[in-house]
């Protein structure tokens, strides 16, 4: 059997799965990315690059200019495919990541090919993420126009899906029927096995500052530092934080680009917005507390959880980080917010502490709490590994649901 994954950072949520599929002499796996290719192989998966000829047209209607990106890649991503079919590759089964539009015209390429999708979200002009956050409302009342457009391109691989994959229930729900009936939950899968405690972490901030279980920490993590996250909730609470906590240590994991969401004005980041916002409620000597550690290797980032005395998750309602999930296998003590995502997650008192999205005061009396209450944090974070291990953990869960999706795929054949 022949399978074909697409990802335009491959392997992106495929890490597991496609190499799990390839280790299996009768599966012949190719992977196409965007991504320049180093090597010609990975993990025994055959990596093919693709790579789009145009950028979007100057002056474009700004409603259409992100359905035109996605063209864009779908035709680079078709002209590679027809490549393949010239060189005699057939996939049984397409493996794809829709959300850049290069999925789009593949079953043009291989009509009898079954089409598997990964469906992270799909737009909602209420009851998601848009509207959520007043603080910064849509600059343009006619917004929603542009958002409904935004789901065309989910709109047209519903037409030519024959089964999607979704990592948590609440992402699932967001997708509309009839669609959504053929969407199966498996999340990605997290190795439990190697995302766990260690007592005897160190982890050096610089030349001068080493730091131990033994030392009061408070992390905060994102992949870039925007609201989306709850960057600017997590600032606000800080000097309040470090005036009640005077030994604590306050590590931030992000960079200072944007995921999501909007970006602030022209030469700003919202990082250095937010900070310039608190800062002169914190003095020098506290100030010197707060480490902002920018984006951190894989490894150092698996030290900071395990370090970690209480770790915050914020997030609008919107796709699920797998750094949270990351934090309760490594037996993390945490405080989230009271949004919808985290509820498969984080049972208030059980598995963390929920506390509403924008109380600042609410986020800075449960982590105070939690760091005057040891017993208390061993129990949350105890609770908080061993529902990760039953619900998320890769080998025992995850990836034999993900493989069992992929077998009612190929029973579509």
């Amino acid at each position: 059997m022949h399978f074909l994954f697409v990802h335009q950072n491959f392997p992106g949520q495929f890490k597991f799965l496609a190499p799990a599929l390839a280790a299996d002499p009768q599966k012949r796996v190719i992977a196409m990315t965007m991504k320049k290719v180093q090597v010609a192989e990975w993990h025994g998966i055959k990596l093919r690059s693709y790579a789009a000829n145009r950028g979007t047209t100057k002056g474009i209607h700004p409603w259409a200019s992100d359905f035109e990106t996605k063209i864009i890649r779908g035709e680079a991503c078709f002209r590679a495919a027809r490549q393949l079919k010239a060189e005699g590759f057939t996939p049984d089964i397409i493996i794809a990541h829709p959300g850049w539009g290069e999925s789009l015209f593949l079953k043009d390429v291989w009509p009898k090919a079954k089409l598997g999708i990964y469906c992270e979200f799909y737009y909602h002009q209420e009851g998601a993420d848009v509207g959520f956050d007043q603080e910064f409302p849509a600059q343009d009342d006619a917004d929603a126009c542009r958002l409904r457009l935004k789901n065309v391109n989910n709109l047209l691989h519903f037409q030519v899906a024959d089964a999607g994959i979704s990592p948590t229930e609440w992402q699932a729900s967001t997708f509309p029927e009839p669609f959504r009936s053929r969407i199966t939950v498996a999340h990605d899968g997290i190795d439990t096995a190697m995302v766990a405690p260690n007592p005897g972490v160190t982890m050096a901030i610089h030349e001068n500052v080493t730091l131990t279980k033994q030392d009061e920490v408070i992390t905060f993590v994102n992949r870039n530092l925007e609201p989306y996250r709850g960057y600017h909730i997590f600032m606000r609470a800080l000097p309040e934080l470090l005036r009640r906590r005077p030994h604590a240590r306050v590590l931030i994991v992000g960079g200072s680009n944007v995921s999501y969401g909007a970006r602030p004005e022209e030469g700003q980041t919202w990082k250095e917005i937010f900070v310039a916002e608190v800062r002169q409620q914190i003095s020098d000597a506290d100030w010197e507390r707060v480490h902002f550690l920018g984006t951190i290797p894989y490894s150092q980032f698996l030290q900071l959880l395990q370090l970690s005395t209480v770790h915050v998750y914020l997030t609008y309602p919107f796709v699920l980080s797998w750094s949270l999930l990351e934090a309760m296998s490594a037996g993390c003590a945490i405080v989230a917010s009271d949004t919808r995502p985290l509820h498969e997650a984080i049972l208030h008192n059980e598995t963390g502490r929920l506390i509403p999205f924008f109380d600042v005061t609410g986020l800075t009396n449960e982590v105070c709490a939690l760091l005057d209450d040891p017993v208390e944090r061993a129990r949350l974070g105890t609770n908080a590994r061993a529902f990760a291990q039953t619900h998320y953990d890769l080998k025992t869960v995850c990836l034999p649901r993900q493989l069992l999706w992929v077998k009612s795929v190929a029973n579509r054949l």
